[in-house]
């Protein structure tokens, strides 16, 4: 089963174990911990560290921050892996990386700026990109059965509502180095995204009310 995992769905294997396996050694190091986190005063300053705007997307803050980021990628991030090649060949595996990676650095920007004379301020992990995941997942099936912590089932259109209006709340109201901004940004940027590759999705997304 694993072996069908990397031969037909590369990207998200690759991106799902890296992502692990680097929170995993980053929670009992934590000189790489540090050095690899978001700290948009240190770019401001730096530019040599815009790395960290990718790297943070590697790590986690803690292992439920982790085991729920790759629950979501898990369900959601190789099925869109499989649509994009269902849709487009293989070229859909490009597709899906450049989905990933544009959305974990565009879900970022916005806190950058904001936050960019904050000293204080960290962030960490991969709920932007993930995010972008999810969003573009629900654009191919918006009456999917999604759930509120895997538990409550309703359709996934409902959930993008709910999601949306969460991380606006949380944005504002959050203490943790977990960026609930970039949950926020980085779905419209994976709306956007899909739009560009796929301009037929909206109205897929429309016909199927």
């Amino acid at each position: 089963m694993i072996q069908d995992y990397i031969l037909n769905l590369p990207i998200a294997s690759v991106i799902f174990a890296i992502t692990i396996a680097t929170s995993v050694y980053a929670f009992s190091n934590p000189q790489l911990y540090g050095s690899m986190m978001l700290h948009p005063y240190s770019i401001q300053r730096n530019k040599s560290k815009w790395y960290t705007v990718l790297t943070s997307g590697i790590i986690h803050a803690d292992w439920g921050h982790l085991l729920f980021n790759m629950i979501t990628f898990y369900y959601f991030g190789f099925a869109l892996e499989g649509f994009f090649v269902q849709v487009s060949g293989d070229i859909g595996h490009l597709y899906f990386a450049v989905l990933y990676l544009i959305s974990l650095v565009l879900s970022d920007i916005p806190t950058i700026i904001q936050q960019k004379n904050n000293p204080g301020y960290y962030s960490l992990g991969a709920s932007g990109a993930i995010s972008a995941v999810l969003f573009s997942y629900i654009l191919f099936q918006p009456k999917a059965t999604l759930g509120i912590f895997m538990v409550i089932p309703m359709p996934a259109y409902l959930f993008a509502v709910l999601y949306v209006g969460y991380s606006i709340w949380a944005s504002k109201r959050s203490s943790d180095r977990i960026n609930h901004d970039a949950h926020l940004f980085g779905a419209l940027s994976g709306v956007l995204i899909t739009i560009i590759l796929y301009p037929w999705i909206f109205r897929h997304f429309i016909e199927q009310f």
